[in-house]
């Protein structure tokens, strides 16, 4: 029966791996049904071979390779349409940018399944049902997702690991190991029940599976006495700043007038509700002045002189015109009650179509834009030093910076607390805030600091350093949260990804040893 429904080419070639693609967006936020990973991955692997068997009789109208290819293609479609096809509601906000929507769910999608499908096809030929070609695969697939990473600007959205952002306990290997040897480690699991396909005695395959729970018990066991040993740390550390973290759940809009951005002022300063004699870091959005660079809000100097003290810093997303280079950054500053700029960051990875447009001369001509205000693409921030004042040596992020693990791992060894700003109105209430927010937990896990987090609309948390979620507002809610976060100076910080290189290794020499000694 299964026999007879595979052989049906349709069904194997396309409307099977688009299904498993699909139903890998329920292993990560908000849903988090991590399970299903362990019929995803064993089934692909299963039908990889399948297809490389059936290819010399059955679908023999086409060479095996195309085979593979169209399978790899189907199957990666099915992943990025449903992980982010959320990201196609940012194109409904300007009229100019909806005819490209088509675009945003199919062409996006199609040209990112070609590191599951390009993947696929190479390590195709060399799979069989046995252990080492779980080893292959485990590899390959956590390849493509490191270099999906690193190339381009890189695109390190929901990677295998993310499914676990629901157990701080079970990742906090991931401060020592990094993020790609930790997806490297959990795609092997997620592997394991692939041995019920081997020719092999019942109780191999029991032992086999037994070593799933196994490692995940070692793996929260060794988490969970880190977040103890952790709590216990924080009791008595006495070294704290006051941070109030502010949502304001503005209206996304574009055109703001001037008694607008007064209005939207006001409404920030009541919830930040400033506390004369308390030195505290008011962390606001990214883009409450939607639109209005720094220069042109200084008319509303005396409202943040008559609400803030000497005492107060405020933190939030500004745009920042650059007049030697005739353009404009996506800058997060840190003012004083004078509104002073004491610091300011200049955002490095911008988003290719929202901040800045890739061959902006060639698709100007097409009346094409950046999807944010206003008409020229963003200027690129060079790399930057923390930002030092007081007892804080902040990492500032901006918006989607903070899934790139190359900004932590390159940050200041003294790093004691992570900013991050965004503005996730673009994606509405749909899934994509809640997989941004998981990013952030693994991000204060690798660096052993505590995170805040503040977005206009979108979760909004302060997180800390082992990605324990201490406060939170959640998607559209209004309001703050305030705590004194410790400023933990830890060398404990995952510096680079060499964990990451000697498993691939490792798992080359199993493979290779496999190989050898089995013909």
């Amino acid at each position: 029966m299964i026999e007879k429904f595979l052989n049906n080419r349709f069904l194997t070639l396309f409307f099977i791996p688009i299904s498993l693609g699909t139903l890998t967006v329920f292993t990560f936020q908000p849903f988090n049904i991590f399970l299903i990973n362990f019929f995803i991955l064993p089934l692909l692997f299963y039908l990889i071979i399948y297809i490389k068997k059936k290819s010399q009789s059955t679908f023999r109208k086409k060479p095996f390779r195309k085979n593979l290819f169209i399978f790899g293609t189907s199957f990666g479609f099915g992943y990025y349409l449903s992980g982010i096809h959320w990201i196609t509601n940012s194109l409904t906000f300007d009229d100019t940018f909806k005819i490209l929507i088509p675009f945003g769910l199919i062409f996006i999608p199609l040209f990112l399944s070609l590191f599951f499908s390009l993947i696929i096809v190479f390590l195709g030929p060399h799979l069989k049902l046995n252990i080492n070609s779980i080893f292959l695969l485990s590899a390959c697939l956590a390849i493509s997702d490191f270099i999906r990473a690193k190339i381009f600007s890189g695109f390190p959205w929901n990677l295998w690991a993310y499914s676990l952002s629901w157990s701080p306990e079970i990742i906090q290997i991931l401060n020592p190991i990094g993020l790609y040897a930790l997806n490297l480690i959990l795609i092997t699991i997620f592997l394991i029940p692939s041995v019920l396909f081997f020719k092999i005695n019942l109780l191999k395959k029991i032992f086999s599976l037994l070593t799933i729970p196994l490692i995940i018990f070692c793996l929260y066991v060794y988490g969970s006495y880190s977040i103890n040993q952790n709590k216990k740390f924080l009791n008595n550390y006495d070294k704290k700043f006051n941070v109030k973290v502010i949502s304001p759940n503005f209206i996304l809009k574009y055109g703001l007038s001037e008694i607008e951005v007064k209005s939207r002022l006001q409404k920030l300063i009541k919830y930040s509700d400033p506390k004369e004699r308390k030195k505290t870091l008011y962390v606001w959005p990214e883009g409450v002045f939607s639109g209005y660079n720094f220069n042109e809000i200084t008319g509303l100097k005396k409202i943040f002189f008559e609400n803030f003290k000497n005492n107060h810093f405020i933190l939030f997303g500004i745009n920042r015109f650059d007049e030697k280079k005739g353009g404009t950054y996506n800058s997060l500053v840190i003012i004083n009650s004078k509104m002073e700029i004491l610091h300011e960051y200049k955002k490095q990875k911008l988003v290719p179509f929202g901040e800045f447009l890739p061959f902006e001369k060639v698709l100007n001509k097409f009346g094409l834009k950046k999807i944010t205000e206003g008409h020229g693409s963003f200027l690129k921030g060079a790399d930057q030093k923390n930002i030092i004042f007081d007892d804080l040596n902040i990492l500032p992020l901006i918006c989607y910076e903070i899934i790139f693990t190359k900004l932590i791992q390159s940050n200041n060894q003294n790093t004691n607390l992570i900013v991050n700003i965004s503005e996730d109105g673009w994606f509405g209430n749909s899934i994509g805030p809640s997989q941004h927010f998981a990013k952030a937990i693994f991000r204060a896990i690798e660096s052993n600091s505590f995170l805040v987090r503040s977005t206009n609309k979108g979760i909004s948390a302060i997180i800390d350093n082992k990605g324990l979620i201490v406060k939170k507002l959640n998607n559209l809610e209004a309001g703050n949260i305030e705590l004194q976060v410790p400023l933990i100076k830890s060398k404990n910080k995952n510096k680079n990804d060499l964990i990451f290189y000697l498993l691939l290794i490792t798992y080359i020499f199993i493979f290779k040893f496999y190989k050898k000694n089995n013909g």
